[in-house]
């Protein structure tokens, strides 16, 4: 599931002219007086998909997201799922459910009554509602639970109640807000494989907000950046980290080094930038439209690059001279911040492949940093 973009291209139906999108919204827009915190979204979304809106807070990610289950009203625009339009639709009859970021449990009731809690006006008889509710607690694992309170349960299981009773209606789309912002790194990581195997075998579709964009990367199929009520790009993980079409976008999903300069050759495939933050020019291979004099910027991943005590030979290549500024160990890998002689810092992500415990590049050692001519991308604003 985290390769998403290795899937064939029946499970990619965004590339399929001919599919038809099971969410749609179309030009939707909410103000709260003279604030706009949507603004003229348009998204196409497919069945069984992952699809994760991310972006800073206030950016109106959340506010979309209420605006699906109900709980909020465009200004303008429409919203469908299965070609039904949700404007006339209130919150309880929709083929929605949210699970929330707070997880909402009742701490009175039982898990299993917790769970069952959805299930309470339909008209299903009370042998058919305790089979649900065990179906659903064994789908999240918690089979054997169900007599317990929340506060008797960790952090990992309460977001596995949470979702068990958003899922016991069976609802076309599942909306999740943060939903494992409580929990630990280490559980975060272990929950977002267990959310996203259970979701491959529901086939339902899930959105997904959240400020982190790991955890985007991690689970999505696809991700919507927004900024400021707007959506700027939407792609698979790897088209959105490796080919950002702004540098707000380079800068907020993950980390990444950004050098200003100005064109001053385009070659076939290859652009050359003259770049004062560097004292000399950088070479980008870029296949986009770009004239001499235009201004842009080169963005440069850290994994990307290579950092040595020796020059490195070779065609193509992009090299500044410098000092280890600061060095950061994490266990797998090594962040170090090169300050070149130019002054620009440059981050650098070494991966730890030998097990010792000296560091074979210190503090304030000279280094070389290097790239080729297609690590980095080219970006005009």
């Amino acid at each position: 599931m985290i390769a998403s973009q290795l899937k064939p291209l029946a499970d990619r139906p965004w590339l399929d002219p001919t599919a038809q999108p099971q969410i749609r919204i179309e030009a939707v827009s909410k103000s709260y007086g003279t604030q706009v915190a949507v603004d003229a979204v348009t998204l196409h979304i497919y069945k069984g998909e992952m699809f994760a809106l991310v972006g800073a807070s206030g950016c109106g990610k959340t506010t979309l997201l209420r605006m699906l289950a109900g709980f909020a009203h465009p200004t303008s625009g429409r919203l469908f799922i299965d070609e039904l339009e949700l404007g006339p639709v209130p919150p309880h009859e929709r083929p929605v459910n949210m699970m929330f970021q707070s997880y909402a449990l009742f701490p009175h009731m039982t898990v299993a009554d917790n769970v069952g809690y959805g299930l309470r006006r339909l008209s299903l008889p009370a042998a058919t509602k305790r089979q649900r509710v065990q179906e659903a607690l064994d789908m999240v694992q918690l089979g054997a639970l169900g007599g317990r309170k929340p506060h008797q349960l960790s952090g990992g299981q309460r977001q596995r109640v949470a979702l068990a009773r958003a899922l016991i209606r069976r609802p076309k789309v599942l909306l999740l807000d943060e939903p494992l912002s409580a929990l630990d790194k280490k559980l975060r990581e272990q929950t977002q494989f267990e959310l996203m195997d259970l979701q491959y075998k529901l086939g339902i579709t899930f959105i997904v907000v959240t400020h982190d964009q790991d955890e985007a990367m991690a689970l999505a199929t696809r991700i919507a950046v927004m900024n400021q009520g707007q959506v700027v790009q939407v792609g698979t993980p790897a088209e959105i980290y490796e080919f950002p079409r702004s540098r707000f976008i380079a800068d907020f999903v993950g980390t990444t080094n950004l050098f200003e300069g100005t064109v001053c050759a385009c070659e076939p495939g290859l652009i050359r930038v003259q770049c004062s933050e560097t004292g000399g020019e950088l070479l980008v291979d870029e296949t986009g439209v770009f004239n001499v004099g235009q201004r842009v910027w080169v963005a440069l991943r850290p994994e990307k690059v290579r950092l040595a005590k020796e020059p490195r030979d070779g065609n193509r290549i992009n090299q500044l001279r410098g000092t280890v500024w600061e060095l950061g160990y994490l266990g797998n890998r090594s962040t170090y911040r090169v300050r070149t002689t130019s002054g620009k810092l440059v981050t650098v992500f070494a991966q730890n492949e030998r097990r010792t415990s000296e560091a074979t590049i210190d503090w304030s050692d000279e280094v070389f940093v290097s790239w080729s001519a297609d690590a980095a991308v080219l970006l005009q604003s």
